[in-house]
């Protein structure tokens, strides 16, 4: 995992986020929404247009999802020019109303207008343009992703947005999460995502090689728009009593320690700590979302961490374990 997602640690660095995603991720995922779109204003604000996927999976939709219009803009970067073919390195936007359906518009089809500024989504101009949009579809900059969900949340956006899993304990998107503000969707194929990347050298093995790809691990879809997946109960079938030695109490915070989440004990109604992947198959009906171990903020135990001990990350018998989301089973009587 750690020459898996190298590129992805040198981007946060280097700040240098061109991370394009594949359309046939992009439909994957998509697919699931189709009842949220009709009517509605998209808005990819952080996609060059001549190279995003996300652009061309909406424009060839447009019709088919009912859009009432695509909004596309960039961060000022190198493309080539609609009309002339010419590199630029202008800050565009694009808007498009449809009229090439099941196809990719045509240049005049589309509205293209510079930017005043860089393009880039903290602007003054891009703010206004997403105030006015219903949906955020795209894959923010990695270096960027608290700032950018912050933005959303305080905008109370609809969106659906590509981040790392390792996202979902940021102190500026946990409280999202537990608050069913936000949750993930149906997740990339094999919880693993291809980029092309143009500043990056593949790392992929031999039997994941694609050609001009970066492998990612741990990439997933965020959003706030319901789909059936989210709907799913989990089955319990592992039992505590009887096997309590299975899951042993934390030595620093009051709950039980879960570290598989198919492991989850049908017939425990208190605190237990389970690994962040939890939220692949997080149903609110059936489970509440207490916290998290403080390691990834203060206050986020909720009141379960024992301070005393000294420790914020979760110890079981002294020895540390990776970071922990708290639950509770809603349909069990504490």
């Amino acid at each position: 995992m750690a020459n898996e997602n190298s590129g992805l640690n040198t981007a946060k660095r280097n700040k240098k986020d061109e991370f394009y995603t594949q359309i046939s991720d992009i439909e994957r995922e998509l697919r699931h929404y189709r009842k949220h779109f009709k009517g509605k204003v998209v808005y990819c604000n952080c996609d060059d247009p001549y190279i995003s996927a996300f652009f061309e999976y909406f424009a060839k939709n447009f019709e088919f999802l009912g859009l009432k219009k695509l909004v596309t803009t960039c961060y000022r970067s190198q493309h080539i020019d609609l009309f002339s073919q010419n590199d630029s390195e202008e800050a565009i936007k694009l808007e498009y109303i449809g009229g090439a359906r099941n196809s990719l518009p045509l240049a005049k089809d589309i509205g293209v207008s510079a930017l005043k500024g860089n393009g880039d989504f903290r602007s003054e101009e891009c703010m206004e343009i997403l105030k006015k949009a219903d949906i955020v579809v795209t894959n923010p900059p990695f270096s960027l992703f608290r700032e950018y969900v912050s933005q959303l949340a305080a905008l109370d956006k609809k969106f659906i947005i590509v981040g790392h899993q390792n996202a979902i304990t940021y102190k500026d998107v946990f409280p999202l999460i537990k608050e069913n503000r936000m949750w993930l969707g149906y997740g990339f194929k094999g919880n693993v995502a291809h980029f092309s990347a143009p500043h990056y050298e593949d790392t992929a093995v031999a039997g994941d090689h694609k050609e001009g790809m970066i492998r990612v691990s741990g990439v997933v879809w965020f959003t706030n728009l319901d789909h059936n997946k989210r709907h799913e109960e989990m089955i319990l079938v592992q039992r505590y009593h009887g096997n309590e030695k299975a899951y042993p109490t934390y030595d620093n915070y009051d709950a039980i320690e879960v570290s598989r989440t198919q492991d989850i004990p049908c017939d425990f109604s208190g605190a237990m700590g389970v690994p962040i992947t939890f939220l692949t198959k997080y149903n609110p009906d059936q489970f509440e979302i207490i916290g998290a171990t403080e390691s990834e903020g203060t206050g986020f135990s909720n009141g379960l961490w024992r301070p005393e001990i000294g420790v914020a990350q979760a110890m079981v018998d002294g020895k540390r374990v990776y970071k922990r989301l708290f639950i509770r089973n809603r349909n069990l009587n504490s």
